[in-house]
């Protein structure tokens, strides 16, 4: 990759979801700390989630009209510290909210315009996306891991201070990224395109599976950690285990170039959602048994690992590059609508429903997502 700008594309990956290492982990804890409720924090969890419903569509829409997607990923991450540095001013629901809705919706001007970025000067190399990627998942490890160990010193009080760091590497990270260059960035925007595509039922079935897989999620990404704690597992082993998923997904984004090309998109986001289904069971039941949960995590390796990749490839490859903004603003747009559902009606059933039957349910909504993949989502193109 010596024509790519491997390292200062990785390093933006690095730092931008070693904040999601210090928030999807530990944010649940830092809520649950202040008093709030299953309820209330589920709630709050979703905010950002729906922001994600908005937010990327409306910066698609001025990156695919203005380009500029450096520009506007430099303007996100600087008005994502602003914004969250609200939260040393008051921590109470209702200026968490506050905070968590006008900082998040900068944050997801973010990661579409990378994703658009990096695939780019990848240009024909865009199976070696992962290999970029990959640094984003060793930079979550590097953080769950190390404030796993940490809070066991400190209180988990202080996330927000350590977060606010992490933030601000990703600005200066985005300060080293690379332009795309002027005749791309700008290039004329196609018409009529859009209504066209979004008219394909493969389309559709690929955006609705992408929903449905990250609603599945819900009571992984809100109270996997909070579960744990009950399990008595400590906060180091809380840490590992979440490393864990993402040493899995790691392990995967180094064979993506070689399992897309050999089994096709259709098979990977199949067999991603199938794999879903086993995963929240196996939580949902044998969550006490070390075993089981070391294989439950393992298979984060599918039901993130293999499905982001093959998605961001079949967006790439059904959409044109003036139009690619948009397609991974809806991508992010339905994943954060899903998010956002999930979170929800996991906080409104861990009280009532308990932790195991939260779980069936999320392997019931992966599983309609397999049924819709197995019906309607057959992609025109199968690998490059």
């Amino acid at each position: 990759m010596a024509s790519v700008p491997y390292w200062r594309l990785s390093n933006f990956y690095f730092w931008y979801f070693s904040l999601l290492g210090a928030s999807a982990p530990f944010w649940p804890l830092f809520l649950e700390r202040l008093g709030l409720s299953p309820a209330r924090i589920g709630e709050l969890i979703a905010i950002p989630m729906l922001m994600r419903v908005l937010a990327p569509n409306l910066w698609a829409a001025l990156a695919d009209y203005r380009g500029e997607r450096l520009r506007i990923l430099r303007l996100g991450s600087v008005c994502t510290l602003l914004f969250f540095a609200g939260v040393f001013i008051d921590q109470s629901f209702w200026v968490l909210a506050l905070v968590m809705a006008l900082h998040s919706f900068f944050w997801h001007a973010v990661l579409p315009q990378a994703e658009v970025i990096t695939l780019h000067h990848l240009a024909e190399r865009g199976a070696d996306y992962s290999k970029v990627r990959l640094w984003g998942s060793v930079g979550f490890i590097v953080v769950v891991v190390g404030f796993g160990g940490l809070f066991e010193y400190i209180p988990v009080l202080y996330l927000p201070h350590l977060m606010a760091a992490i933030m601000l590497m990703i600005i200066l990270a985005g300060w080293l990224l690379p332009a795309l260059p002027p005749a791309v960035d700008s290039a004329p925007l196609a018409k009529g395109t859009l209504r066209g595509l979004l008219r394909q039922p493969a389309i559709l079935a690929f955006y609705a599976c992408c929903l449905l897989m990250l609603a599945s999620h819900g009571p992984y990404y809100t109270f996997f950690s909070v579960y744990l704690q009950t399990l008595d597992y400590s906060r180091t082993a809380i840490g590992l285990l979440w490393a864990l998923g993402v040493v899995a997904e790691i392990a995967v984004f180094l064979v993506m170039a070689r399992l897309l090309p050999r089994f096709g998109l259709r098979r990977v986001l199949l067999g991603s959602l199938v794999l879903a289904v086993l995963r929240w069971i196996m939580i949902a039941e044998w969550a006490d048994h070390i075993l089981w949960l070391l294989l439950a995590q393992c298979l984060h390796a599918a039901t993130f690992g293999t499905f982001h990749a093959a998605a961001v490839a079949f967006i790439q490859q059904h959409f044109p590059l003036q139009r690619q903004s948009t397609g991974q603003a809806l991508y992010s747009t339905l994943g954060g609508a899903g998010g956002a559902l999930g979170a929800l009606l996991s906080g409104y059933a861990w009280g009532s429903l308990g932790a195991s039957t939260t779980y069936w349910g999320a392997a019931g909504i992966a599983l309609l997502g397999v049924l819709i993949a197995a019906r309607w989502l057959y992609p025109r193109v199968e690998h490059r």
